[in-house]
């Protein structure tokens, strides 16, 4: 067991880290008793900080490593999830400043927003999509404070899973509109396919994905809220972001979004 004042000096480490714009070495180096429990509550004390440090408040979730390609290429065995705050959320319209980030990538995302709070006891595929209010094409910017964006799942998870910002179409869609196993996806960069994908690269089913953290939060004693987003994990591999870059994902059947980086 790691001692509590341990847990809070790492989460406080890494709020510095992404605070200060740094990078830090893994921390199973140093600790290797830690586990992937106990990063979640890491991560949790994280977000403490940030909701107070940064007058923010808790927007959603977002989940990561969803795809057995980018298991393997992190070298973990199973997703991960993160929490997403009010101010991470960029506008659209806007382009993005690069100023407040080590190594920043950006991935394509289908975004649930929640109209019902999903407790469980177990909660499946269909109560997923029951409670869903809407989806929405996305994408979300990941930026590891890890040296180089090397970790282990336990490192990745007490660093909020990577999580940066994110940003969501204005554009809502039932989910009975779309095709979300089928549903075909390309990404561009500065106008040049980077990636194609279908829904179903996450996990078979997005929602099948949104069911697996569901069930993670209720064992911890949280559970996904009405008014929740949710980022049901990237489906292409992540770009890496440059001055001046331009993305676009476009899924069948929902406008296409667009987002514009600063010069």
């Amino acid at each position: 067991m790691m001692k509590t004042d341990t847990l809070e000096q790492i989460a406080y480490e890494l709020y510095k880290a992404e605070r200060d714009v740094f990078e830090v070495t893994k921390f199973v180096d140093q600790y290797p008793e830690l586990t992937v429990e106990t990063a979640y509550d890491i991560q949790d004390k994280l977000i403490e900080l940030k909701c107070k440090h940064e007058q923010t408040t808790i927007s959603g979730l977002k989940l990561g490593l969803t795809s057995k390609a980018k298991q393997q290429m992190m070298g973990v065995h199973e997703p991960s999830y993160g929490v997403l705050l009010t101010n991470m959320e960029l506008n659209a319209q806007r382009p993005i400043s690069l100023k407040s980030f080590i190594h920043p990538k950006i991935e394509p995302e289908i975004a649930f927003v929640f109209k019902e709070d999903l407790r469980g006891p177990i909660v499946t595929v269909a109560q997923v999509l029951e409670a869903t209010d809407y989806i929405a094409p996305a994408m979300e910017i990941i930026d590891s404070r890890y040296l180089n964006f090397n970790f282990t799942l336990p490192d990745v998870i007490a660093d909020n899973s990577s999580s940066s910002r994110y940003i969501v179409s204005s554009q809502k869609y039932a989910v009975d509109e779309v095709d979300l196993v089928n549903m075909g996806c390309i990404f561009t960069q500065n106008d040049e396919i980077f990636a194609t994908s279908t829904a179903g690269s996450v996990m078979g089913h997005p929602a099948r994905a949104i069911a697996w953290m569901a069930n993670k939060l209720i064992a911890r004693g949280q559970h996904i809220r009405a008014g929740d987003v949710v980022l049901s994990g990237a489906l292409t591999g992540s770009a890496t972001i440059q001055a001046g870059d331009s993305f676009t994902v476009s899924f069948d059947g929902m406008e296409s979004l667009t987002v514009q980086v600063d010069l």
